[in-house]
């Protein structure tokens, strides 16, 4: 009897301890996404970031859609949104914003910018082009309009959502 009971021990002890590191490293797993489900059906939870890769610009009335990069400074501008902006023409090809909040950059030289190109400009500045150009500035590309309207010198009010 004294026998089974010292085989009995050990082995009940293994099991707890294997129960104990499985619910461990099940707590701490990523849930599964199945590939074969539509994004909707693979839904993040509440505390996860989502990625946005489409915002929308009203100027004038006209709603306009921006292509958004990937990035931390978009990241951190969609947080922020909706924002209502009065921007203010610079050099007659863009129009620019100063955000009550720094944001992170990821700066790089286009060496050209293309009208409806949207960047950072610094960590504060929004801007949106609507002349292209070259340029030696840097900025953290943000996004792009397509179809950009004539925007023309002077001050606009956006709201971006």
């Amino acid at each position: 009897m004294n026998k089974k009971l010292s085989v009995f021990i050990p082995v009940l002890i293994v099991i707890i301890i294997s129960a104990i590191v499985t619910t461990v490293i099940m707590n701490n797993k990523e849930p599964i996404q199945n590939p074969n489900l539509s994004p909707e059906t693979n839904q993040q939870s509440d505390n996860e970031e989502k990625k946005v890769d489409k915002i929308y610009i009203n100027i004038n009335g006209q709603k306009l859609e921006v292509d958004l990069e990937n990035n931390s400074t978009v990241s951190a501008l969609t947080k922020m949104l909706p924002l209502e902006l009065s921007m203010n023409d610079l050099n007659s090809n863009e129009k620019y914003a100063y955000l009550d909040n720094s944001l992170p950059t990821n700066t790089y030289s286009p060496k050209h910018i293309e009208a409806g190109d949207v960047m950072l400009f610094g960590d504060n500045c929004l801007v949106i082009f609507y002349e292209s150009f070259d340029t030696n500035y840097d900025y953290s590309k943000i996004g792009h309009i397509d179809n950009l309207p004539e925007l023309g010198d002077g001050n606009i009010d956006i709201t971006i959502h």
